[in-house]
């Protein structure tokens, strides 16, 4: 069986590879093929996981290549995870939005948008070499912003599409961990869209456990729950995505972002640069043990800093340093120890080859099971894989709060992918201006046409 990683050379690859190797005999795999259009990151980050396979005992084939339909030629699952303009794009995203007085953030609000309007041409003409050259293939929709480009693939016909994101999964794993148990003994209720869900409830053996862990503030600390305080957390009595805190607390957000040295993406961008710098030296000197620590502490600084400006235990990028895995705060050592969105991607064919059910949090078309919200959404959702479907779970009604939530944001994704396949300035102001972090016609206006000038390299007149 062969996988293909498209967007092979972003500096996560490293990751999933490890990932796939732990797994590779369970679910046959004989090839992993990595493709990007920058042959150059490729050939580095390439090379550092050809060391992976190597200390693995080289269970499988490890291929690269930037021709596409090389890449997607008989492969029978895809991870799309790219991100076209690279992170300059994603600083300029961030930077239009924060001069204009609302958040900068890649995935959520007016930057997700932004990212929106590169990402999804480029994954659909994926979707069609791949229905060409491998009918039948399933893609792994991790581009961002995850929801909105797989409802657009969705909208288009793409079926065997689903859209992965490691945090739709937080509660599962943090509760699995809290009470020593494997995650798939849990059956959480995970409902709404990418980057913007709850989880109502997490059975164990027919008991919901989820109120029990609320209740521990020792337990919470130690998750991504920390960004909460307390009294919201018992107020709506759900475990909450932390993509949340854009909503909930709006205002310290930009505030707290508007007041850093760096942006994120600044930041992401200052420490790639340096990451692929460094491993071209090593692995021109043939010191691949050298390389492999180096990338280790890079990942290691980069979750330490995740969201710094919400968590109390996480260091500034200025203070965190050549941190090292070791002395990770106790959220990331958490996070760390999980597969990240390479995990979801592998739970998932892990139960389409071997036919053992997989219980994930997923986003895939609504069919009914969140009770507001039309069939052909694509919302995040408890699902289970088993006998080679993939089903969303039922949820029925849930609370108006959530509901009018959902409901923006879904309007703000449904008109982003009709401008963006009808290439209309005029449906994009609209949409900009559904989203709840935004709601002015004047601003939006102003957004638009400053995104669609500072990426028309990439997207073309509109």
């Amino acid at each position: 069986m062969k996988l293909t990683l498209i967007g092979g050379g972003g500096v996560r690859s490293p990751l999933f590879v490890g990932s796939t190797l732990r797994r590779a005999e369970r679910i046959g795999l004989r090839e992993i093929c990595l493709m990007d259009v920058d042959e150059s990151k490729l050939g580095l980050i390439g090379g550092l996981c050809q060391q992976l396979v190597q200390r693995a005992g080289e269970p499988v084939r490890l291929t690269q290549t930037a021709d596409p339909r090389k890449a997607l030629e008989g492969a029978r699952y895809v991870v799309t995870s790219i991100r076209v303009g690279a992170e300059p794009g994603r600083v300029l995203d961030e930077r239009i939005a924060l001069e204009n007085g609302v958040l900068g953030q890649e995935t959520t609000g007016p930057g997700g948008f932004a990212m929106a309007l590169r990402s999804i041409p480029a994954v659909v003409e994926y979707a069609r070499i791949l229905e060409e050259v491998s009918p039948g293939a399933w893609i792994f929709n991790f581009t961002n912003p995850a929801g909105l480009v797989t409802q657009a693939l969705r909208d288009l016909g793409f079926q065997r599409t689903i859209g992965i994101c490691d945090s739709a999964n937080g509660a599962q794993h943090a509760i699995a961990r809290w009470l020593g148990v494997d995650p798939q003994r849990l059956r959480p209720e995970v409902f709404g869209l990418n980057h913007l869900s709850w989880t109502r409830r997490v059975l164990l053996d027919g008991e919901d456990v989820l109120p029990q862990a609320l209740r521990d503030r020792e337990f919470l600390a130690t998750t991504r729950m920390n960004i909460f305080d307390p009294e919201l957390i018992e107020h709506i009595g759900m475990w909450l995505n932390e993509y949340l805190y854009y909503y909930y607390y709006a205002e310290h957000a930009l505030d707290s972002i508007r007041g850093e040295e760096r942006t994120r993406g600044e930041e992401v961008l200052k420490l790639n640069h340096r990451l692929l710098e460094q491993l071209h030296e090593l692995l021109q000197k043939d010191e691949p043990q050298k390389a492999l620590a180096l990338y280790e502490s890079y990942e290691a600084r980069r979750s330490s800093t995740y969201m710094h400006y919400a968590r109390p235990d996480a260091p500034t990028p200025e203070a965190a340093g050549e941190i090292s895995a070791a002395n990770l705060p106790s959220e990331a050592r958490e996070i760390e120890r999980q597969e990240g969105y390479a995990g979801v991607a592998l739970d998932i064919i892990e139960a389409l080859e071997t036919g053992k059910p997989v219980y994930t949090a997923l986003n895939v078309p609504n069919e009914g099971k969140i009770r507001c919200m039309r069939p052909d959404d694509v919302v995040e959702i408890s699902c289970v894989i088993e006998q080679g479907e993939v089903r969303p779970l039922p949820v029925g009604d849930i609370p108006e709060h959530q509901e009018l939530l959902m409901r923006a944001v879904k309007q703000y994704e449904r008109l982003t992918v009709e401008a963006v396949l009808r290439r209309s300035r005029e449906t994009a102001v609209w949409a900009l201006m559904a989203h709840p972090l935004v709601l002015s016609y004047s601003r939006a206006r102003r957004l638009v046409d400053q995104y669609l000038a500072a990426h028309a390299r990439y997207i073309g007149e509109w």
